[in-house]
């Protein structure tokens, strides 16, 4: 079977440094981390009580009022984001779309939350006969796919992927083979979440996962540095239009990137501790897929999440996978800024791997203050400043819970 080309053309994203992809970009190459306090409920009883919120956020740019009451914030967020990618791409534009060969795959981590939360205190003080007959095809994860489809008439596949903090690189990696299979020519893809809620920030927090540095919220966040202690959760979503190149070119796309590989692995470990061997794995099947050599890698989007554990880890991981040239590599963690967006992260991982190979440019790490040299963390991770660098291909990474692992492989375009 001969493989088709796979190109990016349009993006999307919804995050606490912004609601549209410039505004993003703009907020992460000047370091503007968009943590701060919890404002959407009282978390004064949790050990963690900061996140990265969503701002500002308006649904009703999107859909209208009555549907939008409808569903959760994850779908939200979803929406949003694929619409702003399709109309990046300008498919709306084209005449000639095969509405029947566009599909879409956007998935999430843990979906539903708030809404779960909000319907469990319902039942409690009320009993079932006041659950809203919206509240399951309102937290669906595949509603966020259904959603669209049925806003923009495709009906080609549509599916969400759920694999804890991986299903954005997921969702985006089998898309691409949706389209290299030759089962659509255009795919809406990424990941979306919001569970910035008592269960979400509660869970997380009861396993000793989040950052309580609650005094000082923009600097909690703060991969591979010696004083790391845990993860802030963030909420949005990053979403991606594929496209079979001679599709693309046909049409005449602007075209950001191909998208060359895609990896995955399973550690086959624990289901919340690190292994470097899986995602050192899907590193080396993302090259391989992509045609690529370790030493064709110059900068990495990583997992990155400012765990103790997670962050010497997956310095050990690209390690193994990329020998020496692994001290040549920039690698940059966009979490530093964004905090962690679960089952959205690889959605806009991937959209700003796309513009920090498109541009040219390394967003920065903030918050390395110290450097965890001592603790292995001894690779360059474009500390606190952007840098202009020549970028040939770029992997961004996505490890979750159960010891599931995506990498995708990007390289720049050159027809």
């Amino acid at each position: 079977m001969s493989q088709r080309r796979v190109v990016v053309t349009g993006l999307g994203q919804i995050s606490p440094v912004g609601n549209n992809v410039a505004d993003a970009w703009q907020n992460l190459l000047a370091g503007v981390s968009g943590i701060g306090r919890i404002t959407r409920f009282d978390a004064g009883e949790l050990s963690a009580q900061i996140a990265g919120e969503v701002k500002d956020f308006q649904i009703g740019d999107y859909i209208g009022a009555k549907e939008a009451r409808r569903m959760d914030a994850f779908i939200h967020y979803g929406i949003a984001a694929a619409l702003q990618a399709v109309a990046d791409a300008g498919l709306d534009d084209y005449a000639a779309l095969d509405k029947t060969r566009v599909g879409v795959n956007i998935g999430s981590g843990i979906g539903g939350l708030p809404s779960i939360e909000e319907t469990g205190i319902v039942v409690h003080e009320n009993g079932p006969r006041r659950i809203n007959p919206f509240f399951i095809p309102g937290s669906l994860i595949n509603l966020i796919a259904g959603h669209v489809t049925i806003l923009k008439g495709y009906q080609g596949p549509s599916y969400g992927i759920v694999s804890a903090c991986t299903t954005g690189a997921h969702c985006i990696g089998d898309a691409a083979r949706m389209i290299q299979y030759g089962d659509a020519d255009v795919m809406v893809a990424g990941g979306a979440e919001g569970a910035v809620c008592m269960l979400g920030v509660g869970g997380f927090a009861a396993m000793k996962a989040l950052s309580t540095r609650n005094d000082d919220p923009a600097t909690a966040s703060r991969p591979w540095d010696k004083d790391r202690d845990g993860f802030v959760m963030g909420e949005g979503a990053g979403v991606l239009v594929l496209e079979e190149y001679e599709h693309a070119k046909k049409r005449g796309a602007k075209i950001y990137a191909e998208l060359a590989g895609f990896g995955m692995s399973s550690d086959a470990h624990h289901i919340t501790a690190p292994n470097a061997e899986g995602p050192a794995l899907a590193v080396a099947r993302a090259l391989k897929d992509a045609g690529l050599n370790p030493n064709d890698i110059d900068y990495v989007n990583a997992h990155g999440t400012s765990t103790p554990l997670g962050d010497a880890n997956e310095t050990t991981a690209l390690k193994l996978a990329f020998g020496e040239h692994a001290k040549k590599l920039v690698v940059n963690s966009t979490k530093s800024m964004t905090g962690h967006l679960l089952g959205g992260a690889g959605g806009v991982e991937a959209v700003y791997s796309v513009l920090a190979l498109y541009h040219q440019k390394s967003p920065p790490t903030i918050n390395i203050f110290e450097q965890d040299i001592e603790g292995g963390c001894d690779l360059d991770y474009c500390a606190n400043e952007a840098r202009d660098l020549p970028i040939r291909a770029a992997i961004s990474n996505s490890f979750g819970f159960g010891g599931t692992n995506g990498t995708l492989a990007f390289k720049r375009f050159d027809g």
